[in-house]
C-alpha cells in the first residue's frame, strides 16, 4: 500500500467512525450494509464434469483397478515438494493412518491443541491414547509452543500441531522440541492447502503431514484426504494400514499387519485433479482480499485479526479469524455482535468451543476400554494437566469468516469492514 493510499484509507476509516443519526442497525430494522450473497462453493467448471463422467463410463471406480488416485498422489506430492503422497478417504482417515504408522497406542500421550476440529482429538482416542492439550496463543489462534515441552512426559509418543485456519503453527520451535525429545511430528494441515513455513509447503516440514478435501476445504472433493512424507518407510506403513493391512499392488490375500479400508475412490481423485487446475488462482484471490480486509479491520478498536508468525510465508486462508473485544462495543456480548453482523448481510460464526471441556471426552475416558488401560489416578492427573484458560477465553472472543467469502471482490471486503464499523457506531442501541 502506498503512502497516498494509506492516508486515504485511514481518512475513510475516520469518516466511517463518525455517528450517523439517520443510520439504523439492520438487526433493529435498518437497511443492511450488504444484500447480495457471497460467492458460492464449490466452484464447478466443465473440467469437473468431464473428469467425473470419464470415471463413470470407464467403470473403474476403485483405486485398486483405476489410475486417477495414483495420478493425484503424484501431482499433489509434486505441487507441495514432497517425495511421497498417499490419498485417503478423508482427512480423519489421513490422521488416523498416520498415528497407526507411528504405532501410537494404549498408554501413549499425544500433544494436541485445544483449538481445532474434533477429528484431531478423535483419532488419538481411537488409538486408545490420551490427548494432552497445550493451551493456545490467542494472538495467532495456534498452539502455544512455549508450553509444549512442559507437557511432554515419558508417555508422549508424538506431537500433533494444527495449522489452524490455514496459517502455520510455529514449526521452528515445534521441531526444535521434537528433535530434543526425539519425538515425531505429524502436521495437521487439513485447513492449510498451499500454506507455507519459511517457503516450504505445510505438511512437508514434519515427519508426516495430513490434508482434508472435505466439502468446505479450499481443495474439495466432498470427502477426501492425503498424507505427505519424505520418509518412504512411514508412507509404506500408511499405505498398508489404509488398505486393510494388505500391501498395495499385491494380488495375494496376505496381511502383514492389521488395518482398515480408508482408500480414496477414483471419483474423488477425478474431482481433485480438476479442482487443482484453479486452486492456485483461488489462493491468490484469498490472499489479496485477506490483506485488504486486515488493513481495514486493524483500524477498528476492539477487532484484532489473527496474527501470523514471522516464519509463515504463506497463509492458506481457509478461515479469516479475529478476536472481538466487547468493551469497545458498548459491552455487548459476542453473541449479539454476531447476530448484528449477520443481519448486515455478513455471514459469520463464533468458531470452536473448548475441546478439552467437551462432554464426549469425559465420556470416552470413563468408557470400559479406557478404564481397562488407565487407572483412576492416571485419569485424575490427566484432567488436572489439561486446563487451558487462555483457550477458554479465546473461544468466547473468536469470530470467523469462511474461505468462500475471501473469493469475493474488494468491495465485498469493504462491506465487511463497513458493517463492523456500523455496529460499533451504534453498539449502544443493541439490547
Amino acid at each position: 500500500m502506498t503512502r497516498r493510499n494509506f492516508v486515504a484509507a485511514s481518512a475513510g476509516v475516520g469518516l466511517a467512525a463518525t455517528p450517523n443519526s439517520g443510520e439504523k442497525l439492520a438487526v433493529l430494522g435498518g437497511r443492511p450494509v450488504r444484500q447480495q450473497p457471497f460467492p458460492s462453493w464449490p466452484v464447478i467448471r466443465d473440467n469437473d464434469e468431464r473428469g467425473w463422467m470419464e470415471v463413470l463410463r470407464k467403470g473403474k471406480w476403485n483405486r485398486l483397478n483405476g489410475s486417477l488416485a495414483r495420478q493425484f498422489e503424484e501431482t499433489w506430492a509434486k505441487t507441495l515438494g514432497a517425495r511421497h503422497c498417499l490419498a485417503t478417504a478423508n482427512g480423519t482417515a489421513a490422521l488416523l493412518t498416520s498415528l497407526n504408522a507411528l504405532e501410537v497406542g494404549p498408554g501413549d500421550e499425544v500433544i494436541v491443541p485445544p483449538y481445532t476440529f474434533v477429528a484431531t482429538i478423535n483419532v488419538v482416542l481411537m488409538q486408545h491414547a490420551l490427548p494432552v492439550f497445550v493451551d493456545t496463543d490467542p494472538e495467532t489462534f495456534q498452539i502455544d509452543v512455549r508450553k509444549i515441552e512442559a507437557a511432554i512426559t515419558a508417555r508422549t509418543r508424538c506431537l500433533l500441531p494444527v495449522h489452524m485456519g490455514g496459517s502455520a503453527a510455529d514449526l521452528d520451535t515445534i521441531l526444535a522440541v521434537a528433535r530434543k525429545r526425539r519425538l515425531p511430528v505429524v502436521e495437521d494441515a487439513c485447513q492449510a492447502h498451499l500454506g507455507q513455513w519459511r517457503d516450504r509447503k505445510l505438511s512437508t516440514v514434519g515427519d508426516l503431514g495430513c490434508f482434508s478435501f472435505q466439502a468446505s476445504k479450499n481443495l474439495n472433493s466432498g470427502e477426501g484426504g492425503a498424507i505427505l512424507s519424505d520418509n518412504r518407510e512411514l508412507i509404506e506403513r500408511c499405505a498398508v494400514f489404509h488398505n486393510n493391512g494388505r500391501p498395495m499392488g499385491k494380488g495375494s490375500f496376505s496381511y502383514p499387519t492389521n488395518g482398515c479400508n480408508l482408500r480414496m475412490t477414483e471419483f474423488q481423485a477425478a474431482l481433485l485433479l480438476s479442482q487443482l487446475a484453479r486452486v492456485e488462482e483461488q489462493s491468490q484471490v484469498r490472499e489479496q482480499n485477506a490483506a485488504h480486509l486486515t488493513a481495514q479491520l486493524q483500524q477498528i478498536p476492539g477487532i484484532a485479526p489473527a496474527r501470523m508468525y514471522h516464519g509463515c510465508t504463506r497463509n492458506g486462508w481457509h478461515l479469516y479469524m479475529f478476536r472481538y473485544d466487547k468493551s469497545r462495543f458498548a459491552g455487548k456480548p459476542r453473541s449479539r455482535f454476531l447476530e448484528a453482523l449477520r443481519a448486515e448481510g455478513i455471514p459469520c460464526s463464533g468458531g470452536y468451543s473448548p475441546l478439552n471441556k467437551e462432554p464426549f471426552l469425559a465420556a470416552t475416558l470413563r468408557s470400559r476400554a479406557f478404564r481397562a488401560i488407565y487407572s483412576d489416578q492416571d485419569l485424575a492427573a490427566w484432567e488436572e494437566r489439561n486446563r487451558c484458560p487462555v483457550n477458554d477465553r479465546l473461544c468466547e472472543e473468536a469470530v470467523w469468516f469462511t474461505q468462500t467469502m475471501l473469493l469475493g471482490s474488494r468491495q465485498d471486503m469493504d462491506q465487511i469492514a463497513e458493517a463492523i464499523r456500523k455496529i460499533q457506531r451504534h453498539a449502544g442501541s443493541l439490547a
